[in-house]
């Protein structure tokens, strides 16, 4: 039987980060992912992830704080370029967080600014605006996914981990002060473990842990073209919620993806789905929906040449995440939507909970939780 300190199940963002801050601290850690390197099965994949600090709450600002630190480090230990800041901007005549927003981002020192649509149209032609348009202007921008995973893998590994693809986790034997982890090459023994499988979170801790509802859906964002003269290295992510009633299914977010256009999507409305059996074909009504919004609010992209993208979102009944221990079970789950930003923060919390049973779990992410205003 292998012995380690820790193993970390799922080699997606976050098991990676967790795997990489574990390994900083000089435990020994086996990282355990069930499909291979740079796979789209899941949540982690693609080109482009928003990373932005507009929440009004301290919880969440200050990890986005800390994952900005972070996220430079792990850039200066792999020399890999992951973080482009473009800036942010979030408007709309639905949106009635945006002054909770700006009064946050003041009370932190956080730059920004408000502009009207015709100011903002001005600065960026490519992109519609409706109502006041709150811009962070230097602390927000666009991350490389795959680069990301991979990144923080090699981190992990050059500081010792062990990372292990194509090793589907067959069962959990968890005990007071071990676990006991089987898979195809044998059992690993541990002090705790990580689980951080995304999609597959309740199917892997399955008796072990009693999960919030969590749905899973496969979405259906895309990339579209950017057209003739468009500057793309000037394209601020944006996240946009008409004032109801409206045509689209949610709100809408969008960053520019080199190389591949504008992604622009919608949030978890795609359909239920077992991530064991997706279809991965694209969701005509949600591709319709998305040309009909590009169309309206995007005359910087062409609505009609475009590249679906699939992938899952894990989403939990408040849309907060699971962060905690139950034992020697350390639980990260339900990040779908708007956790990736957050990715190196959480390996350090989840790292905490792995190293010690008594580490403070943050109410808003424990599994049992009050609902936390948001």
């Amino acid at each position: 039987m292998t012995v380690v300190d820790h193993v970390v199940v799922g080699g997606g963002a976050m098991g990676s980060a967790a795997a990489w801050r574990l390994a900083a601290r000089g435990r020994s850690v086996l990282l355990l992912e069930r499909f291979g390197p740079g796979h789209v099965n899941g949540a982690s994949h693609g080109s482009s992830r928003i990373y932005r600090n507009s929440y009004a709450t301290d919880d969440y600002l200050d990890l986005a704080a800390e994952a900005l630190r972070l996220w430079r480090r792990l850039e200066d230990e792999t020399s890999e370029h992951l973080l482009t800041i473009t800036g942010a901007v979030s408007h709309g005549r639905g949106r009635a967080d945006l002054d909770a927003i700006a009064a946050a981002f003041a009370r932190r020192g956080l730059p920004f600014e408000w502009l009207d649509a015709a100011d903002a149209e001005a600065r960026w032609p490519g992109l519609r605006f409706e109502g006041r348009v709150l811009v962070e202007t230097e602390t927000a921008g666009r991350l490389h996914a795959d680069r990301a995973v991979a990144a923080l893998q090699a981190a992990a590994v050059a500081r010792g981990a062990q990372v292990v693809h194509e090793s589907p986790v067959r069962a959990i034997e968890a005990h007071a002060d071990h676990v006991v982890v089987a898979t195809d090459g044998g059992s690993v023994r541990a002090r705790s473990v990580v689980v951080a499988a995304g999609a597959w979170s309740a199917q892997v801790l399955d008796g072990l842990v009693e999960l919030p509802p969590l749905v899973v859906t496969q979405e259906q964002p895309a990339h579209f073209a950017l057209r003739p003269g468009v500057d793309a290295s000037r394209w601020p992510a944006f996240t946009h919620l008409p004032a109801a009633p409206h045509r689209w299914p949610s709100g809408t977010y969008g960053l520019a993806a080199p190389g591949e256009g504008v992604k622009v999507g919608f949030h978890a409305v795609g359909p239920v789905t077992d991530p064991d059996r997706r279809t991965f074909r694209p969701e005509p009504g949600q591709l319709d929906a998305l040309r009909a919004y590009v169309d309206r609010w995007l005359p910087g992209a062409d609505p009609d040449v475009l590249e679906p993208v699939s992938c899952t979102y894990t989403c939990t009944p408040d849309h907060d995440f699971v962060i905690d221990r139950v034992g020697s079970v350390v639980v990260a789950a339900g990040f779908s939507g708007h956790g990736f930003k957050f990715v190196p923060a959480v390996g350090r919390l989840l790292a905490d909970l792995a190293t010690d049973p008594d580490a403070p779990t943050l109410p808003r992410f424990a599994l049992r939780r009050a609902r936390v205003a948001a």
